[in-house]
Parts: structure tokens; C-alpha cells; sequence
């Protein structure tokens, strides 16, 4: 009688990549003014008063600026909460 062949065990890996990170952008508008701008970014991203500043020349110099980068829970946590202090926030897919 023939003997049956035995298949060697295939060993698998799973590979689990990271959850993407996503930016949240705030794009420039007419209506704010600078210093409400600076106070909304460091009410809401918990951020020192000159990193608030750069991220707002960066906004009304470029039209847009990306202030915070992560999880999605929490950018869509923090757009919110820059919507509610009426400026234009989204969120983009981090690169």
C-alpha cells in the first residue's frame, strides 16, 4: 500500500497595518479675526499661544494650514469642535 504523502504546515503571518492618520485642516476666511483665531486654536488644540500664532499666519498666508494630525475619532472630535467656534475645519486623509 502507498503511503500518503504528508503536506508540510504552512505557517501564515497576518500583518495588520496601522489605522491611516488624518489631518485636520482649517482653510482661511474672511470673517475671523486673527486674535479670535489664535484663542480658538488654543482653547481647542491645547496649544501655547506662539504655536497658535504660527499655525495662524500659516493659514492666512497659505489659505489653509493643517493644525492637528491622527486618529480619526479624535480629528473628527477636534474639527467639530473648531467648526463650533465658526471656522472652516475638515478633515483630509493623511498622505
Amino acid at each position: 500500500m502507498a503511503k500518503p504523502k504528508i503536506k508540510p504546515e504552512i505557517k501564515t503571518e497576518t500583518l495588520v497595518s496601522a489605522a491611516p492618520k488624518w489631518n485636520v485642516v482649517v482653510l482661511n476666511d474672511p470673517i475671523n479675526y486673527q486674535g479670535y483665531v489664535v484663542v480658538a486654536f488654543m482653547s481647542v488644540l491645547r496649544i501655547n499661544s506662539a504655536e497658535a500664532k504660527k499655525l495662524m499666519r500659516a493659514v492666512h498666508v497659505d489659505g489653509r494650514a493643517t493644525v492637528w494630525t491622527g486618529d480619526r475619532e479624535r480629528a473628527e472630535m477636534l474639527a467639530l469642535e473648531l467648526q463650533q467656534w465658526h471656522l472652516n475645519a475638515l478633515l483630509e486623509k493623511d498622505a
